[in-house]
């Protein structure tokens, strides 16, 4: 074999590697963590501000697994109060998996949800609330 066919070969097997590239990545699934993510980039001083209010309560929102139950309890100063907001269940690693749902509190300043709803899988439970005209926020890992 003279060097005429072996350069050939490298040539053939450089555009076959480079197509192969190619192929991988227009399937690759690229997921974003918001789908509007700059325009909440932008208000993010507003949960920053949200954060350190919370750090400033009494109690903490305290979000627990209770067998097959999810136990979000708001703190006690908010007792009785009209709470309004949303939770969002947030899976890094599957978009699929995410879950943003309003929150529906009792007069305890609970919400109870049924674990069925979700699957299983890591989570970030992003909680963003309003009781007295305040913003809050909070988030914390669960894994079901």
């Amino acid at each position: 074999m003279n060097w005429g066919h072996k350069l050939t070969i490298v040539i053939a097997v450089f555009v076959a590697w480079m197509g192969y590239m190619l192929y991988r990545c227009i399937t690759t699934d690229f997921q974003l963590v918001e789908k509007d993510y700059y325009k909440n980039e932008l208000r993010y001083q507003e949960v920053i501000d949200a954060k350190a209010r919370t750090s400033e309560l009494g109690d903490l929102a305290i979000i627990s697994r209770q067998e097959d139950k999810i136990v979000v309890q708001f703190p006690g100063e908010m007792k009785d109060q009209e709470i309004k907001g949303s939770l969002w269940f947030y899976c890094a690693y599957d978009a699929g998996l995410d879950k943003k749902m309003p929150l529906q509190t009792n007069n305890d300043g609970m919400q109870v949800l049924d674990v069925a709803e979700l699957k299983p899988g890591r989570y970030t439970v992003k909680i963003e609330w309003t009781c007295n005209d305040l913003s809050y926020f909070k988030e914390e890992q669960l894994t079901l």
